[in-house]
């Protein structure tokens, strides 16, 4: 159990989900620690960044995190990488595994008391044949199985073990994060590029859920005595079309005209990678993001609902308040922006 002398470190802490989950550890009273690349930005903890001990220091660097696990009780892991292109895929097990199993190894030297992996719905795995997940589903192998699902998959496994060598571990599982944060980068995209007037919808559909929502969950678990437990972090299952209509309508604005179906999708990602070949372009999808844009999963949150009598913001809330948001920001210049708790 915590109490306001734990000294919490959290990795990735100027990242989208770190950044909320910092400011909600300060607001509680926590002494925070928080990593911090060298060039990351601050813009996203401006508000909690004097009442943070901040050092700098990768995942992948085990000395320097053995420095940052001085005095530390317990952990918040929310460093990790997420990409869809294939260059990435070196970068994804060494951030996202390899840096996973640095943090878990000094948790276990340096006797942390527990530790909060941020993992994905992604490691689940992907099959057609299994449309509904919930904790009880084990990881599937498929062609359907992106890169990064795999590395958040091998990370948990590194959790696990942990776990079985005596680390108290809990795991969240969020789906799509939605929330205010840098406007080009994320999920806080889709309302940038909505408003800019993006005209294609996907057919697939997830689920989403408040930033917000998955930061107080994580601190419900930092203060209980649960271990060896993973949950599901979910809002809402809707499809892509649904989402981007709420955005569009919050926004003042038309929505994406033009479905995208799976056969759409194929020639989508074949056309960006020859102009990427070509050109040098950035491609705007990869075969991998293409193929999740249209592929329908449920993701079932009972068990999250059942434990501290957890309640969620509706879908609909949390599109209003960031297309708020990015509304305002649009007349700062797009300053990031976040939500408040």
């Amino acid at each position: 159990m915590t109490t306001k002398n734990s000294l919490i470190l959290v990795t990735g802490g100027t990242g989208f989900l770190g950044s909320y989950l910092v400011r909600l550890l300060v607001k509680k009273g926590y002494r925070v620690r928080a990593l911090r690349r060298a060039s990351s930005p601050m813009d996203l903890v401006q508000e909690s960044a004097s009442e943070v001990e901040w050092l700098e220091a990768d995942v992948t660097d085990i000395v320097a995190l053995e420095d940052a696990y001085q005095g530390v009780t317990h952990i918040m892991h929310c460093a990790a990488i997420s990409s869809f292109h294939p260059r990435d895929a070196e970068r994804l097990q060494k951030t996202n595994v390899d840096g996973t199993t640095n943090i878990v190894n000094l948790a276990l030297d340096f006797g942390i008391q527990k530790l909060i992996h941020v993992s994905s719905i992604a490691a689940f795995g992907r099959s057609k044949t299994r449309p509904r997940l919930d904790e009880t589903s084990k990881w599937v192998q498929s062609r359907g199985n992106s890169r990064y699902a795999i590395s958040k998959y091998l990370s948990e496994q590194e959790v696990w073990r942990a776990h079985a060598e005596g680390l108290p571990v809990a795991i969240v599982n969020p789906a799509v994060i939605l929330g205010s944060g840098f406007w080009e980068a994320g999920s806080p995209r889709f309302f940038s590029q909505i408003d800019k007037g993006l005209k294609f919808w996907p057919v697939g559909r997830g689920g989403f859920v408040d930033v917000r929502d998955v930061a107080q969950f994580m601190l419900h678990l930092l203060e209980s005595d649960i271990s060896g437990e993973r949950y599901i972090l979910n809002a809402h299952n809707a499809s892509f079309r649904e989402l981007f209509e709420l955005i569009a309508n919050a926004l003042g604005t038309k929505p994406p005209p033009i479905k995208v179906t799976p056969l759409l999708a194929e020639v989508a990602w074949r056309v960006e990678w020859l102009k990427e070949k070509l050109l040098g372009a950035e491609p705007v999808v990869t075969k991998e993001s293409a193929r999740s844009s249209v592929s329908s999963f449920y993701y079932d949150n009972a068990k999250s609902r059942s434990v501290f009598g957890f309640q969620y913001r509706p879908l609909e809330q949390t599109v209003q308040e960031v297309a708020a948001q990015f509304l305002e920001a649009k007349k700062e210049g797009m300053k990031a922006k976040v939500l408040a708790f």
